[in-house]
């Protein structure tokens, strides 16, 4: 759970949360954390499907935008990035918590993957990210941070995991180059990793069950990371105190990753 915060470390600071699908994602894990001290937020919706399941969470963190966006609808991105230059003026910070891949690339070898199901994994779970970088560029007028999720697939082969093993490895490097590039602006840039969550997303991995139980018998912490320690470390990442770490992949996993 994130413990309760005295002291607002964000507060007055402004940050927009994309990715947030229910009370499981670890894009809400994030918004919580930041909410918790003292940032406000911006929250998008995929559809209208997606929506009733993510209203009730906006309302709670008390969110003064919230529209849909889906990545691949041209002009959404822009409209909300034009919605918070009106509503703000400005932003801190930026959490990127999307990915998606059509079932039948995602679940064949990548050998096989078919071109319109590569483009697409790559557009959603990459592109969308460097886009995102683009237009949130000239609204950190005095600094700011830039997150992404990533996983431990994209640097080691993850049974089942497959291409978005290679939209994630895409996604890593892209966060280097961008933080490389922004770096002179005071715009830092993180590629968060946490170890195996149970959530949506990770549903539509096969074995998936098995890939949790592995990573709680060998992390050495031998614990199962929750939303809330993915959201409280990203959320530190963004204040001030961290000013100097950026372009780098950040395991928040109990030190799965480094066990053979």
């Amino acid at each position: 759970m994130i413990p309760e915060v005295k002291a607002k470390l964000l507060e007055g600071k402004r940050g927009l949360v994309v990715g947030i699908a229910n009370d499981q994602s670890i894009a809400w894990g994030c918004a919580r954390a930041f909410r918790a001290l003292g940032a406000e937020l911006a929250v998008t919706y995929l559809n209208d499907k997606a929506k009733p399941y993510v209203e009730p969470l906006a309302q709670e963190l008390g969110a003064p935008v919230f529209m849909p966006l889906d990545v691949s609808v041209p002009g959404q991105l822009e409209a909300v990035f034009d919605r918070i230059t009106e509503q703000w003026g400005e932003l801190d910070f930026v959490v990127h918590s999307i990915a998606f891949s059509p079932k039948d690339t995602l679940q064949g070898r990548v050998v096989d993957v078919p071109r319109d199901g590569f483009l697409k994994t790559i557009d959603i779970s990459c592109w969308s990210f460097i886009r995102m970088a683009h237009l949130a560029e000239p609204l950190m007028k005095h600094g700011g941070t830039l997150f992404t999720m990533t996983y431990y697939g994209s640097q080691m082969v993850v049974k089942n995991y497959n291409v978005m093993g290679v939209a994630k490895a895409a996604l890593e490097s892209a966060v280097r180059y961008i933080a490389a590039e922004l770096g002179p602006k005071g715009i830092r840039v993180h590629a968060i990793s946490p170890g195996p969550l149970a959530t949506r997303a990770a549903s539509g991995i096969p074995e998936f069950d098995e890939l949790l139980n592995k990573a709680q018998e060998t992390a050495p912490a031998r614990s199962l990371v929750s939303i809330d320690d993915v959201g409280m470390a990203t959320a530190f990442l963004a204040h001030d105190a961290a000013r100097l770490i950026t372009g780098d992949t950040i395991y928040i996993d109990g030190g799965y990753h480094i066990i053979d």
